[in-house]
């Protein structure tokens, strides 16, 4: 890794969702302006960077400094100052003001905001008004200031630092400190592992409910990303024990103020053991509130169908399925033609399978069959991509 110190003169590129930014900067010995590249959150024209990284050559854009890590320091040059002071950094300074600052204070400029504010009365155009602004945006830059030295000492990314400020502002030190996994649920981009690694450096017992909660909802998610809508509370406290090293009973109580403040749903499930005459189980299956709903209202949508008035059937759909299956020169295995079947006789179908188990060519013979019989047939999909899909291997 490499050291610089650079005074920033332009900012060429910045992110404002993520901070990352390419600016043009002075550095002592260089004759040209340097790229330095990476997630510079609140970096402005003047600001004077301590940045640690490393030089790589692009093939597009030549030379740069990519930085890892970062830290502003005060400029010491009245050149600097002014040139800090004038970049529009300070709400109630500009370029204009910086300069009479600078004129009045020299190299104690500096000092004399941050200690004795209402010495900038002295400076010729200054009224009360433009001091209490200018007073109110050099606190506010010392806040961003230290809210970026506390978490990035907590190996947070500048990237995560500037989602964190954008949304908990001057109150980031304390929503942190007091409960860094709000993290996980509030900003895009952490997730728990990362709010974990953050919450033991800040010294956090292992056994909290904030953290059992996280962990919990993680390993639901994890289980959901698995293809499952929901996880049975024996599996999903085995999930979190492995996960939190935490006790079972632990997990088990924080799994129940989960349910009463709706963080997940419970419902309780029937277990039937096919091929037995002993009692059926019951045991909880625990949703994601999302997952809940979804299929809940997948559920009420097949009952709303599966009462609605039929139309008039196939006649004679065996001699049809024969001719179709001539003219498109496939055989169809047995669990084909259940389907097909199934299909034909039913007002709603679910067909499901893994890949190449022939979903695509029982499909198209559903089709067939029912336009041979004389029906209009509609498709439908949920996104464009999956109509587009049906569309090519459908020929509709």
């Amino acid at each position: 890794m490499v050291k610089i110190r650079c005074v920033v003169e332009r900012i060429t590129y910045r992110n404002e969702g993520n901070g990352y930014s390419i600016i043009k900067a002075r550095v002592k010995g260089y004759t040209d302006l340097i790229a330095v590249v990476g997630n510079l959150l609140n970096v402005h024209v003047g600001s004077v960077l301590l940045v640690t990284g490393d030089w790589k050559v692009d093939s597009k854009y030549g030379r740069q400094f990519v930085a890892h890590t970062w830290e502003e320091t005060l400029p010491a040059s009245v050149y600097g100052i002014e040139k800090y002071l004038g970049s529009g950094l300070i709400k109630g300074i500009g370029p204009k003001y910086a300069r009479k600052i600078v004129a009045q204070f020299g190299d104690q400029t500096l000092d004399v905001i941050e200690s004795e504010p209402s010495r900038l009365i002295e400076v010729p155009g200054i009224g009360a008004r433009r001091v209490a602004m200018i007073q109110k945006g050099w606190e506010t830059q010392k806040e961003i200031k230290n809210v970026m030295i506390f978490l990035q000492s907590h190996d947070v990314s500048t990237a995560h630092a500037a989602r964190i400020y954008k949304a908990y502002g001057k109150d980031s030190i304390s929503i942190v400190n007091e409960n860094p996994y709000r993290l996980a649920d509030d900003i895009w981009g952490i997730g728990f592992k990362t709010a974990d690694t953050i919450a033991m450096k800040l010294g956090m017992e292992k056994e909290k409910y904030a953290r059992c909660r996280s962990g919990l909802l993680y390993a639901l998610n994890k289980i959901s990303e698995e293809g499952h809508c929901y996880a049975l509370r024996e599996q999903l406290i085995a999930k979190g024990c492995e996960l939190l090293d935490v006790a079972e009973h632990l997990l088990s109580m924080s799994l129940d103020e989960m349910i009463r403040a709706k963080d997940v749903i419970i419902e309780r499930h029937v277990i039937e053991v096919s091929g037995t005459e002993s009692e059926p189980d019951m045991t909880d299956a625990i949703y994601l509130p999302p997952f809940y709903y979804s299929e809940a209202g997948v559920a009420k949508k097949l009952s709303r169908l599966i009462q609605a008035k039929r139309v008039e059937g196939i006649s004679n759909p065996e001699h049809i399925i024969r001719a179709v299956e001539k003219q498109s020169g496939i055989r169809y295995d047995e669990v084909q033609l259940q389907a097909i079947q199934c299909a034909i006789n039913s007002k709603v179908m679910v067909l499901t399978g893994g890949p190449g188990t022939g979903k695509t060519t029982t499909t198209n013979s559903i089709i067939r069959i029912y336009q041979a019989s004389g029906n209009t047939i509609i498709l439908a999909a949920p996104t464009g991509r999956a109509a587009k899909r049906m569309s090519e291997t459908s020929g509709m």
